[in-house]
């Protein structure tokens, strides 16, 4: 059963940039909600403080108050800052408790691969969270699968994790989630002689006609 936390949102009037900026400033997220049985979406903001909170809690069903009226949300879509890591706007997206959702899950990886501890090979996670349909009631935190018995030159496709019965797995099941490979050699890069007696102090090679020397 999936865990529920409580949040505070407000509706958002700042709808501009400079006014979208200034929230940020203030520490606030601004976000949208909407839902299937809605035709517009409304403008929101949300605390730094508030979402951290929600993400802490583990939960994947976030209960707000839309206007007097109470719903239930998931986080459909997170926008992070590509340096610092400040969330800059959140999508909130309304849900019935009775209808099955389309939602992305952590994968996670545990156990020590015998390719890695004992033939000098690495890890390699190329899926890091699949895509289900369930219930949200139904939406497990992650899932996780024991890598342990991968041998170097082994891979693992998304088809083998182990999923409830009441979730449905909408990744194709040939994914590849992990594998063991060699690991990379760094190869120093080789400058050929002929090639550094072209380059000018620029580092680039000269046209044509030009460091000859004039009438011949």
């Amino acid at each position: 059963m999936a865990n529920e936390h409580k949040i505070d949102i407000n509706k958002r009037e700042s709808l501009g940039k400079k006014g979208v900026k200034q929230l940020r400033r203030e520490g606030m997220i601004p976000g949208i909600y909407y839902s299937p049985n809605s035709e517009s979406s409304t403008p929101i903001v949300i605390s730094q403080g508030d979402f951290h909170e929600a993400v802490k809690s583990g939960a994947r069903i976030f209960n707000i108050s839309v206007g007097e009226k109470k719903q239930n949300v998931l986080f459909k879509s997170v926008q992070y800052h590509p340096v610092t890591d400040q969330v800059l706007h959140i999508d909130l997206y309304g849900i019935r408790m009775d209808r099955a959702v389309n939602i992305k899950i952590p994968v996670h990886l545990i156990g020590d691969p015998i390719g890695v501890t004992e033939e000098g090979g690495v890890i390699s996670q190329a899926t890091t969270e699949i895509e289900i349909i369930c219930l949200p009631g139904d939406i497990p935190e992650f899932v996780e699968t024991d890598i342990s018995g991968l041998a170097l030159g082994d891979a693992i496709n998304v088809g083998i994790l182990q999923l409830d019965e009441k979730i449905t797995l909408i990744t194709p099941e040939d994914t590849v989630l992990a594998s063991v490979t060699h690991a990379m050699k760094e190869i120093e890069p080789v400058v050929e002689e002929e090639e550094e007696e072209f380059m000018d102090d620029e580092g680039e090679a000269p046209a044509e006609g030009e460091g000859e020397g004039e009438g011949g």
